[in-house]
């Protein structure tokens, strides 16, 4: 709770149970000591994660469903009945003002056969730690030359 460093106590702190340190561990019911061999492992399984692929909305796709809808020659309100959505929503969708959900995304596409989802991986990038004592407000700092 208070992030210090050192020897880990697992304890139940109002029904949730934590790793904590000596003293945060006063303020609940100790059920065990963590080992230390415990906690490297742990560490060295958190060190490198797989990239993670996130479904996104495409930028313009305001543009792209009005024009679709237009090319279909259907009007907003019958669009909306369609696709059992509010006019009002599809007003918005298409003015900007609103991104669809996923779930809605995805639903409108299929009707307009259309693309309006994404795959994106974020790159991961080897990160170094220059610093190993505690974090300090200077930190947080930077000094303009």
């Amino acid at each position: 709770m208070c992030g210090s460093i050192g020897k880990l106590y697992k304890t139940i702190v109002e029904d949730a149970q934590l790793n904590v340190c000596h003293e945060c561990s006063k303020l609940g019911k100790v059920i065990d000591v963590i080992r230390q061999d415990n906690m490297k492992m742990e560490v060295q399984r958190n060190e490198y994660s797989p990239p993670e692929t996130m479904q996104i909305i495409v930028t313009d796709y305001a543009e792209k469903i009005k024009r679709k809808r237009e090319s279909l020659g259907l009007k907003q309100e019958d669009f909306a009945k369609k696709i059992n959505e509010k006019e009002s929503l599809i007003q918005k969708i298409e003015s900007g003002h609103f991104e669809p959900p996923i779930v809605l995304a995805k639903k409108i596409g299929n009707f307009l056969k259309i693309k309006l989802i994404e795959d994106y991986q974020e790159e991961q990038g080897k990160q170094t730690k220059t610093k190993t004592g505690p974090f300090t407000i200077g930190d947080f700092i930077k000094i303009k030359k």
